[in-house]
């Protein structure tokens, strides 16, 4: 039996405000192999990316233990890339030195940046904008390079806090169809917040499903749809019952806040 990539064991995190403590986590416990893709889901509040933020080494925690490839995670580290709703790209570098700038900070030459900069850029279709700067792009062109800049630098693991929660609707669902095509040929293992229980499931090999605060682990649904998956697999019987049975479960989460 494989040891599983990242451990969290009995994790609890509490905030202290000047109206009183919020306990964010509690008692969380979840395991992710290596190149899975999980997806977490539940109402706001829960604690999702406070645990992202746990994961990436961004935030400290009060209780329990929290392991990266069998070492506590003690603070971040080039082997976990983390991508934001907002794309966090540096507005006087153009696409291809924003993706080239973690690589120089690897060592790697300038010939090797190419190389790796041209793959990602091709697999997310950003090659002929190589040289515009992100005020001339859209939101989902610098999502795309946001996404593809993740990958290059080769983590272990791409921690995702709702990357496409910004953008139309028809962005969207072509950003997940990249993300979907990207995973399929890269297999990282990526841990992916989202809202939206639809896009979760489309995405993800897995659904964790959180408590409304205080945030624990309340249910995890495999998702036993076949991979190569795009926007036609919504039409399935099969996914609007995964679907909605985990909306069900996360609207039982709504309404207790609102009790």
């Amino acid at each position: 039996m494989t040891t599983p990539l990242i451990k969290i064991t009995n994790v609890n995190k509490t905030y202290k405000g000047v109206s009183g403590d919020v306990v964010a986590l509690k008692d969380v416990t979840l395991e992710i192999e290596e190149n899975e893709f999980v997806a977490i889901v539940g109402p706001s509040g829960c604690g999702k990316t406070t645990l992202l933020n746990i994961l990436a080494g961004l935030e400290t925690y009060d209780s329990g233990t929290v392991t990266f490839a069998d070492e506590p995670i003690i603070g971040p580290g080039i082997d976990r890339g983390v991508i934001f709703q907002q794309y966090a790209l540096f507005p006087w570098l153009t696409v291809r030195k924003n993706m080239e700038f973690g690589l120089k900070y690897r060592g790697h030459s300038k010939e090797k940046q190419k190389q790796i900069t041209d793959h990602y850029m091709d697999i997310v279709g950003l090659t002929e904008f190589a040289n515009l700067y992100p005020k001339e792009l859209s939101g989902g062109m610098k999502q795309r390079v946001a996404i593809a800049r993740g990958y290059a630098t080769s983590p272990k693991v791409l921690l995702m806090d709702e990357p496409f929660g910004a953008l139309d609707a028809q962005t969207r669902a072509q950003l997940q169809e990249d993300l979907l095509k990207t995973w399929e040929t890269e297999r990282k293992t990526i841990f992916f917040i989202t809202h939206d229980v639809e896009e979760a499931v489309l995405l993800s090999q897995r659904v964790v499903i959180m408590s409304a605060r205080p945030g624990r682990v309340k249910d995890m649904v495999k998702v036993d749809l076949p991979y190569p998956r795009n926007q036609q697999t919504k039409i399935l019987p099969r996914f609007n019952e995964i679907k909605n049975n985990i909306w069900a479960n996360v609207y039982q989460e709504y309404l207790s806040i609102k009790k």
